[in-house]
This record gives structure tokens, C-alpha cells and sequence, in this order.
């Protein structure tokens, strides 16, 4: 390859110039030499054997440059000339080169740190073999962001699809389970089926996956451990899996390590993963269709994800036959990829951000371009020194270019070590629900994006100094005055006020938002009320009746604190979501039609105690409250929000007295009063209808989670120490 070794020996050229002038010169003195020596043997003086081996010679320069065209790259040689040309230049001008450089640097650290995350978000490839084939599938309410199955209509699905090549599901919300050996712990645990991984493409990093034998009811207990598990809890023993563990005071066989990259599919931070052991033979009983299934498929070659759809919508229609009429016109059914699902949330915030940091970009570059157009008018004889000596046009163009992508890498060294900062704070403070955000960083990906962000950058502010004409009339001591300089600096002025606007009214907008938000009225009085959730470990509270002795001494040790006006118990809290529900179920009231809410049916309920009302300042606006006696398993009170009573009597029929049932199965009640609405789906949505219902003083009537509500005469702060 006689090409690469004279591409190489021209690239080591480059670097060797001042050896190789050196022997150059060595070299064309000696020939010189010889030439006179010959023509003073021939008889001329040595003044004139000089001269004439110099005119026999040639120009010497000439042949300097073309010999230093010979045995470099001129391209490369002349980047470099420039290169060097450009560095003094800044030297010159520290203040110019500095303000230049942390301007960009800004622009561009903010644009890269930004950039880490969205591509996070939105391009990266999924963490599954063939991830572009895996989706989500099941039914579409109003009332639920994702999709979701109810347990018999998997069943049937899973027996009759045929555009999938694999089905899974898992049970949402998974579990809270406790490891009781040595230290207790509490950990998550994920409910799903045995086809789970193969769906995914995972295979475990030790031991198996779960059989189909091990995924069915009264199965002996078994169980799969996240990476971060096994390293922090069971110190990396490659022995592990065989063994058994005591999770929940019971003993279960860790069958397998899940990967170092596993990642559940809903994005939940689970730490083990149990068989879901779904009874197909019983699912179609009237009480099982309450189950709720997150189901997963893997799509066979060639099939697209409308095809999928199409193809399942005869089977989701055959399950409109379960679902009780008047909630069939809100049930639809969607298939959309893995993809879609998870960035649902994030794909319009993240392309906001993106446009905002590039529009911050914007204002940078054309900040440096406008200091470039100044520093070009100070040098404007210089320009014109140079024209005159013989530069072209081009050549002066190529190095104000090579000045600006100076700038421009320089600005991108400094904008990825802000980026870092930027990155670093932005995961510290940034919201839950943002996929993937811990696994945001600098990498090589995000550094070659940052090269062509300074490259582009450098490009764009260096193209109106680059393309500026030089002026020779200069020479002769005139003034000249360009209106197209001029111009071109107020429309870069232009353009960096313009944008800065864009960017302040979204500010504004942001603020305003925000500041709506904090002024927002919760419903209720929140002051001098401390919260605090509570969740029972199985192990050592394994049926009712111990939970109801913990939360009944509770209750009673805590009244008898200094200080406590009220303290009440809920199974939820407003103003997030996360209330139980009256899924598929309609609520009657004898002399009334079935009530559908419009929002699929689902209306929330909570239980609490007598003061859960006074301990958050909530009013009962119509009838009473709870009382103590309301808590014995005879009484059957509810008490209505505002909003459910408006919907169930529009005619501002009184509702005190009257009959009250959600489900056919479930028990009648008689409502006593009605609640002022509550936030109780964020606080940006209108309140939703709820009702309440009263937390028995029994054990069934207890759960192993609960929120505690205490309102104090004194400091929050010390109530939450004790």
C-alpha cells in the first residue's frame, strides 16, 4: 500500500516542520556550494560563481514551498498555520477570548446537559433484544393513562391471539414484602408470570426463570433477585441461587439473578420478582373480574402494530359481553409499543426543554457573533494590510472560520464540564416519573454530540466576520463606513432580543403557572398537620386482628399527646390519586338510574376514622360527620363530596337518609352528610367525586397500610420526633 505509507510520512511531515526546514536548508546550501565550487574551477570570480549557481538554481523560496508541498498534507499544514495564527490572536485578546468562551460555554453546557437526558428519553434504544417489536396491549379508559386487562378477558386473549409471538403480564402496583433474615428490610416485589423474561429477551445473569409449574396456586415459593440485590444484600454469592431465603417469615427458593440492565417494562423500581400464579380456571367468576393485568406481547416478524390491533379487536369485542352496558361506550382497546408507553409522560416536556436550551444556544452564538463583528471592525487595516501583501480573499475567510471553531471547541471543552454540574443538579431536584433519568450521563455519545454542537456553533457566529469584505481603501487613511455591517449587526440584535423574549414569556408563563398552583384552594386546611405513612410488615403482622391491635393502640397512645386536637386515619391522602375505586361497578340509589360518571365508572372511595374531617380541616357542609359508634360492624354510614352529591341529585333533591349501593354485590348504606370537595387527582384537575366510608373497629375492616393525620397546637416539627 505505497499510498498509506506516503499519506503517513506527509501526516509526520506536519509535525516535524522545523527539523525538516532545517535539513532543507542544510541541503540547499550544499548545493549551492557545489554549483560555485564548479563555477570558480571553470575560472569566474567567487562573487560571480555565486551568482550564477543562484541563477542556475532557481528560485530558492520556490523551491522551499514545493518541497514543503511534497512531504506535508497542504491542507493539514495550512490549518495548522491557521490554527496557530488564530491562538496568537486570542492571546492578544484575553477579555474578548474569555467573555467569548464562557458565553458558549453556557450555551453549550446547558444544550449538552439537556441533550444527556432527552436522549435518555427519547432515542435511545430499549434495554431488550428487539425492542422496536415489543408492546402494551389491554383495554383504554378515560379514567386510567395506561392500558390494562382484566384478569378472564386475559385469559381468553392470551388462548386465541395470533399476531403476538408471546404474551406476559404482571399484576400493578406489585407488592411490599419484607426479607426477615438477619437484618429485616423492606423491599418490593413484582408479581409476574413465568413468560415474563422470555417475552422480554431477558435471560437471567445466574441460575433460571421461573417454570410453568412454579406459576400456578399453592406452588412452592420461589423467587428471582434484582443485580443491586444480590450485590448489597447478598454480598455477590454466586452460590445463591438454590438457596432459600425468608421472605415474609416464609421460606422461598431464590431461583435465579435477574441481569446487571433489567429494567421492569412499567419502569418500577422492584427489587424481586415472584410468580404471579394466576388461576385461569376461576377467573371468570363474578368476583375475579375486579383483577387488574398489565399485559405485554412481543410481535411476530413482519407484524406492525396496527395489524396487531386489528387483529384483536374481534376478541375485545367478544369481552364487551362481560362489561356492564352502560360502560361499554367508554371502554376501547389499544395496541402501541413498549416505547410509546413509557415516554407518554415525557415526550412533550423533553422536546420543550430541548427547544429552550438550543434557543439559550441561539442567544450565545449570536452574543460571540456580535463581538466578532466588533473585534472584525478594529482589525479592519489589518485586513486590509494583508490584502494588499497578496492574501486572497478565501484564505482570510478560512481563518476568521478557523478563529470562530477555535471558539467554538473551546466554548464545548468548558460547556461538557458545566454540563456535568447542570446534569448533576438536575437529577438531585428533578421530579419522579422521569424514565430513565438516573442513567443519564456524559458519555461518548453525549461528547460527540457536544463536538457537533461547538463545531456547528463555531460555524454559525464565524460566518458573518468570515464572509466580511475587506476594505483596501483603508490604506490611504480614509474613512470608510459599511451600512451592511451595520445592518447585520442590528439584525443579530434583532434576533438575540427576539428570542430572549420567546424565552422570557415562557419563564413567565412557567411562574404564573406555578404561582397559580400554590394559590390553589386544597379543599381543606392543611396547616399545623403533620402526615405520616404506615406500612406493617407481613412478617409480624400477618392477619387483621394483629393490625387492628397496632392501630387501635395507636390511635390511643397518640391522643394522649401534648398537644393534639385531632388525629384521624385514612387509607388514602388527598390531594394525589391513588383512591380506591368503583371500577365497572354503578352506584344505585332506589328511585334513581344506575349512576355511570362519564369517566368510566370509577368513582373513588376512602376509608377513614370519625376525625379524619377535623384533622384536615375538611367541613361537613350537610348532615354529620362520622361518630365512634358509626365504626361498629352494624353501622353502614357513607358520606358524599359535594360533587357526587350534585351528580346523583341535580335537582337538588336532599340526600340526607337515602340509600346507597356501588356494586351489586357490595352492601347498602345510608348516606349521613355530605363533605366540601377535596383536590384529590393533583392540583391541576378539578376535584373528582368520592365518597367516604368509615375505617371499622374490626379486623376485617383493617389494612396493613395507613396514613396518619395529626393536627397539633404546637410546632409540626416536634410532633413529626416523636
Amino acid at each position: 500500500m505505497e499510498w498509506v505509507r506516503i499519506f503517513g510520512a506527509r501526516l509526520l511531515g506536519i509535525f516535524r516542520r522545523r527539523q525538516l526546514d532545517g535539513d532543507l536548508d542544510a541541503e540547499l546550501r550544499a548545493h549551492l556550494e557545489m554549483l560555485t565550487e564548479e563555477n570558480i574551477h571553470r575560472g569566474m570570480s567567487p562573487a560571480d560563481a555565486r551568482y550564477a549557481a543562484r541563477r542556475a538554481f532557481g528560485g530558492v523560496e520556490q523551491a522551499k514551498e514545493l518541497y514543503r508541498e511534497q512531504r506535508t498534507i497542504p491542507f493539514l499544514d495550512a490549518l495548522l498555520q491557521d490554527l496557530r495564527f488564530a491562538l496568537r490572536a486570542l492571546g492578544k485578546r484575553p477579555g474578548f477570548a474569555l467573555v467569548a468562551i464562557l458565553t458558549l460555554a453556557l450555551g453549550i453546557g446547558s444544550t449538552t446537559a439537556v441533550f444527556s437526558v432527552v436522549d435518555r428519553i427519547l432515542f435511545r434504544s430499549l434495554p431488550y433484544p428487539h425492542d422496536e417489536r415489543l408492546v402494551s396491549f389491554g383495554d383504554k379508559a378515560p379514567f386510567e393513562a395506561n392500558e390494562f386487562v382484566l384478569g378472564p378477558d386475559y385469559v381468553d386473549w392470551k388462548k386465541a391471539q395470533t399476531p403476538f409471538e408471546s404474551v406476559t403480564s404482571f399484576v400493578p402496583g406489585g407488592a411490599d414484602c419484607d426479607l426477615t433474615e438477619r437484618n429485616p428490610v423492606r423491599l418490593k416485589c413484582a408479581l409476574v408470570e413465568s413468560t415474563f423474561l422470555p417475552t422480554f429477551g431477558i435471560q437471567p445473569f445466574l441460575g433460571r426463570n421461573f417454570t410453568s409449574d412454579e406459576d400456578r396456586p399453592n406452588a412452592p415459593r420461589v423467587a428471582l433477585v434484582t443485580y443491586g440485590l444480590w450485590r448489597s444484600r447478598f454480598a455477590s454469592d454466586r452460590n445463591l441461587p438454590g438457596h432459600s431465603i425468608s421472605l415474609d417469615g416464609r421460606a422461598t427458593v431464590v431461583v435465579g439473578v435477574l441481569p446487571p440492565q433489567f429494567e421492569m417494562p412499567n419502569l418500577g423500581h422492584d427489587d424481586i420478582l415472584v410468580p404471579a400464579a394466576l388461576d385461569g380456571s376461576t377467573d371468570r367468576r363474578p368476583n375475579a373480574r375486579q383483577m387488574i393485568l398489565r399485559a405485554f406481547a412481543r410481535l411476530k416478524p413482519g407484524i406492525t402494530v396496527k395489524q396487531a390491533a386489528a387483529a384483536m379487536e374481534p376478541l375485545f369485542q367478544l369481552s364487551l359481553n362481560y362489561v356492564p352496558p352502560q360502560f361499554r361506550h367508554e371502554v376501547s382497546f389499544r395496541v402501541r409499543s413498549l416505547r410509546d408507553r413509557q415516554i407518554q409522560d415525557s415526550r412533550a416536556a423533553s422536546w420543550v426543554l430541548l427547544g429552550a436550551v438550543l434557543a439559550v444556544l441561539l442567544v450565545a452564538c449570536t452574543n460571540v457573533a456580535n463581538l466578532l463583528l466588533a473585534r472584525a471592525t478594529s482589525r479592519a487595516r489589518e485586513l486590509a494590510v494583508r490584502t494588499a501583501l497578496g492574501a486572497t480573499r478565501s484564505r482570510l475567510a478560512r481563518q476568521a472560520l478557523t478563529e470562530s471553531l477555535l471558539l467554538g471547541v473551546l466554548g464545548g471543552l468548558g460547556g461538557c464540564w458545566f454540563a456535568q454540574l447542570l446534569l448533576r443538579m438536575f437529577v438531585s431536584i428533578a421530579p419522579e416519573g422521569i424514565p430513565r433519568l438516573e442513567q443519564a450521563t456524559i458519555d461518548v455519545r453525549v461528547l460527540l454530540f457536544a463536538l457537533g454542537v461547538s463545531l456547528v456553533s463555531g460555524i454559525l457566529f464565524g460566518l458573518a466576520s468570515a464572509l466580511r469584505r475587506p476594505q483596501p481603501e483603508l490604506l490611504t487613511g480614509k474613512e470608510v463606513h459599511s451600512t451592511s455591517r451595520g445592518r447585520l449587526r442590528q439584525v443579530l440584535v434583532t434576533v438575540q432580543i427576539a428570542v430572549s423574549l420567546v424565552l422570557l414569556a415562557g419563564a413567565g408563563l412557567l411562574l404564573r403557572s406555578l404561582w397559580k398552583l400554590e394559590m390553589v384552594s386544597l379543599g381543606m386546611d392543611a396547616r399545623s398537620v403533620i402526615t405520616a405513612g404506615l406500612d406493617l410488615a407481613q412478617y409480624r403482622y400477618p392477619d387483621s386482628a394483629k393490625q387492628l391491635a397496632f392501630f387501635s393502640q395507636l390511635e390511643s397512645r397518640l391522643k394522649q399527646m401534648p398537644g393534639v386536637t385531632a388525629l384521624g386515619l385514612s387509607d388514602t391522602l388527598p390531594p394525589s390519586g391513588g383512591m380506591q375505586a368503583t371500577f365497572l361497578s354503578a352506584i344505585e340509589i332506589p328511585g334513581h338510574p344506575k349512576f355511570s360518571a362519564g369517566t368510566g365508572g370509577m368513582i373513588g372511595y376512602r376509608y377513614v376514622t370519625p376525625s379524619y374531617f377535623p384533622a384536615l380541616g375538611i367541613p361537613i357542609l350537610h348532615g354529620r360527620g362520622f361518630r365512634e359508634e358509626d365504626r361498629s360492624p352494624a353501622e353502614k354510614p357513607v358520606i358524599l363530596s359535594e360533587a357526587l352529591a350534585r351528580r346523583l341529585f341535580p335537582n337538588g333533591e336532599d340526600p340526607l337518609g337515602k340509600s346507597f349501593r356501588f356494586g351489586s354485590q357490595n352492601e347498602w348504606r345510608i348516606i349521613v352528610g355530605t363533605a366540601r370537595d377535596v383536590k384529590n387527582n393533583g392540583l391541576a384537575a378539578p376535584a373528582d367525586p368520592e365518597f367516604y366510608i368509615p375505617w371499622k373497629n374490626e379486623p376485617a375492616g383493617y389494612f396493613r397500610s395507613a396514613h396518619l393525620i395529626v393536627q397539633s397546637a404546637i410546632n409540626p416539627e416536634a410532633v413529626a420526633r416523636w
